[in-house]
């Protein structure tokens, strides 16, 4: 299923978002738990050392406090790049009731893909970010994330997205 990084082309979605760092149901009600939520289910993961755990929650949040990587339509993509890190990896999370992220356009946020890369890694930071943002930027993708019912749900979607096998919109 899936094999060393090797991206190639281009980055898939489910190269990036590790399946044991999915939440299709997250607790939080702000953004600051949310954040918390995600980073306990990357470390949990194996996507982040414990040890950096409460920094890593230090650094998103100031990030947070300067510019919301809520960037609207209902999703945040927070990220952080960390020489502890030492393989890009991002957890995904989902609301039901939708979490205050002081997005751009003032509403809700419904999808929460959180990007943890290697420091020494910029050009694949990059390239993670693009591949997210350009599933994310389509109605279709964010309406049936939004429509998800568990995990793996979630997790056929990611599939189908990378897959070319959801309209566009």
């Amino acid at each position: 299923m899936r094999t060393e990084r090797s991206y190639g082309a281009h980055m898939k979605l489910t190269d990036i978002i590790q399946p044991s760092a999915i939440c299709s149901n997250l607790q939080a009600s702000d953004r600051d738990a949310a954040i918390a939520e995600m980073i306990d289910m990357l470390v949990s993961s194996g996507a982040a050392p414990a040890e950096i755990r409460d920094e890593l929650l230090a650094k998103i949040l100031e990030r947070e406090r300067k510019s919301s990587t809520g960037f609207g339509y209902g999703v945040a993509v927070p990220h952080i790049k960390h020489p502890k890190i030492t393989k890009l990896a991002a957890g995904l999370g989902l609301s039901e009731r939708g979490i205050d992220f002081e997005s751009r356009d003032k509403l809700p946020v419904y999808t929460v893909v959180m990007l943890l890369t290697p420091a020494d890694q910029p050009e694949d930071h990059l390239q993670a970010m693009e591949t997210i943002f350009k599933n994310l930027s389509k109605e279709t993708f964010r309406r049936a994330m939004r429509q998800t019912q568990g995990n793996d749900e979630v997790l056929k979607l990611l599939d189908d997205a990378d897959h070319h096998r959801l309209g566009e919109a």
